[in-house]
């Protein structure tokens, strides 16, 4: 699958997580309930980053990677929280490939995009 493979930056990835919050508090169903557990993640992957973001920059490699696999973790959980719920729009899933580029897993991002609602023919995508 098409993607784009950047290198690891978790200032912009704090930013992504940003925007996923924006996203899911814009969608149309509001809060519920039943969302709690997807915010939370939401909200954990923010907090995760949000140091970063805030430095404008990464820290040493050993940490970064540390860092990357925990956002990763947490990035993947999320998407399992909206397909239970059935939360997706093409900007999120925009959204989640640009996080899980800014982590290095490009790949891993183009496909888990289309998990959380981003329209495969969107010219946002790699080609």
């Amino acid at each position: 699958m098409a993607h784009f493979q950047l290198p690891l930056d978790l200032p912009h990835a704090g930013t992504c997580a940003q925007r996923i919050i924006i996203q899911l508090d814009r969608m149309e169903r509001g809060l519920a309930a039943g969302d709690q557990p997807m915010m939370t993640v939401a909200m954990e992957l923010l907090q995760l980053l949000l140091p970063f973001k805030l430095e404008g920059e990464n820290p040493v490699d050993s940490e970064a990677y540390r860092i990357r696999d925990e956002a990763a973790a947490l990035g993947r959980k999320l998407v399992d929280e909206m397909e239970k719920l059935s939360v997706g729009a093409d900007r999120l899933g925009q959204c989640v490939r640009n996080l899980f580029e800014c982590l290095e897993l490009g790949e891993e991002g183009a496909q888990i995009s289309l998990r959380a609602g981003e329209n495969p023919d969107s010219p946002q995508r790699p080609v």
